[in-house]
């Protein structure tokens, strides 16, 4: 089954997104900012990397950018749940300079996101 890569600073976040993909039977590797989850695909890349845009550190955007420079075909969902303007500005800036190929705003339904894994991943 596919390896998936979530960066997150939020622990319970990172917890919930475990289980869920677990359960499903992905297996899960997480980081708790950017720079951690970078060093984490380079030694294994993931077949998918999910990652929180607000973070102590690298934040999210930076992360996509590097990852893609480095990994061009690594595919990335991008998560948000705040931000001093707003979830969906710093989702839209995920996907026009990070390479976002999809993005949801916290909280968000387990289903919708395994729904997208799946397509991203072509099961």
């Amino acid at each position: 089954m596919a390896r998936i890569l979530v960066i997150d600073d939020n622990d319970d976040f990172r917890k919930v997104i475990r289980e869920v993909l677990e359960k499903e039977g992905y297996e899960v590797v997480e980081a708790g900012d950017g720079d951690e989850g970078i060093s984490l695909f380079k030694e294994k890349p993931a077949d998918l990397v999910i990652t929180d845009l607000i973070m102590p550190g690298k934040e999210g955007i930076q992360t996509m950018v590097e990852l893609r420079r480095d990994f061009p075909d690594v595919k990335v969902i991008a998560v948000s749940g705040g931000g001093f303007e707003g979830p969906r500005t710093y989702l839209e800036g995920a996907e026009l300079i990070g390479g976002a190929l999809r993005t949801f705003i916290k909280p968000f339904p387990p289903e919708e996101l395994l729904k997208a894994i799946k397509e991203l991943l072509g099961e």
